[in-house]
């Protein structure tokens, strides 16, 4: 198979059209048998579900080329699990999962003159996803819904270098108190634009929001869960249900634990208490982890011993050894690693 003639080490972390994309639609209480087409464009009703209400969901995971030069995805099952719980959160069908891991092979494998080769640092990203498609003009949910996947290649997250992040205690907050800030819904996603858009401008790449109801406790940012470590190298995650259940953290926790021989813990984490960790990092599908060098709360600087220059120790390790299984350097669990081609 030739590969596109793409220049695979200055790709960002942008769309690019590929060949195929995979749409299947609900109607009549059933979905279609679906399909891959070549069609870019989505047609549907000026007044559609999604359009008037935002009933949409979305997932995102990666395709890789491993060091032996298989393409395999990460965890798809996973994406397939949560998908579900998004989609009944807001009253949407669910598309089966192992439907929606099959439909993942048949848009990696269509597509594999995309997928960049190992060693060039990028990968594929697919976004599954769903909305609500026909005419709805009172508030209540669509009565049709379209299933679709788009694939793009993607450079790496930090090009030319992990440098620690910088981020703000937010003003604002992410969820509302048993809201939906559990699912990965497109609301939610716009609800954050605001606030980031602000926080590039005030020179800070992103937020850490708080919980809703007390805003004593730590939660998320607007794109990632966090992990934090303490300075005799344990592993802590924020615990909550308004935290987004992240793929990538979920896998971290059981890296730290079986091939690292860390400490875990997920637990209520104070605002008062993030100037005890010796790390932390913002982790999801994009970077796997993005080390944070310094907290701003409220003009009140609270600078991770790590520092500003590189990964801490402990997030590299993590770091590395989650992406030595992604890329088959290292043993993977059982399941985890799904083979395309």
């Amino acid at each position: 198979m030739e590969k596109k003639d793409i220049n695979w080490g200055e790709l960002g972390f942008a769309y690019m059209p590929t060949d195929y994309r995979f749409v299947s639609n609900w109607k009549n209480g059933a979905w279609d048998d679906g399909a891959l087409i070549t069609d870019p464009n989505i047609v549907i009703s000026e007044c559609a579900g999604v359009l008037q209400y935002a009933q949409t969901v979305f997932e995102g995971l990666k395709a890789y080329t491993t060091e032996d030069g298989r393409i395999v995805c990460f965890r798809p099952d996973l994406n397939a699990d949560r998908l579900e719980a998004s989609c009944k959160r807001l009253q949407m069908p669910v598309f089966p999962k192992d439907r929606f891991v099959e439909a993942v092979r048949e848009v990696v494998k269509a597509n594999a003159a995309f997928v960049p080769p190992f060693g060039s640092g990028a990968t594929l990203y697919l976004r599954p996803y769903m909305f609500g498609s026909d005419a709805v003009i009172g508030v209540k949910p669509a009565t049709e819904y379209q299933f679709r996947i788009l694939c793009t290649p993607v450079g790496p997250y930090f090009k030319g270098g992990v440098k620690p992040l910088t981020v703000r205690i937010s003003d604002l907050d992410r969820a509302a108190p048993r809201g939906t800030g559990n699912i990965k819904a497109g609301l939610n996603y716009a609800m954050s634009l605001y606030n980031i858009v602000d926080a590039h401008n005030c020179g800070f790449d992103e937020n850490i929001y708080l919980d809703p109801g007390t805003r004593t406790k730590i939660e998320e940012t607007g794109g990632a869960n966090i992990i934090f470590i303490t300075k005799d190298n344990k592993v802590v995650t924020p615990k909550s249900d308004s935290i987004l259940p992240s793929i990538t953290r979920r896998s971290l926790l059981q890296v730290a634990q079986e091939y690292c021989g860390l400490e875990v813990e997920e637990r209520e984490v104070e605002l008062a208490e993030i100037g005890e960790f010796a790390e932390c990092g913002l982790c999801g599908t994009a970077a796997v982890i993005s080390p944070v060098g310094k907290i701003v709360d409220h003009g009140k600087e609270i600078c991770m011993p790590a520092g500003m220059t590189e990964m801490g120790p402990v997030t590299k390790k993590l770091y590395d050894t989650l992406t030595g299984i992604q890329m088959g350097r290292l043993p993977a669990p059982e399941g985890w690693i799904v083979e395309i081609m």
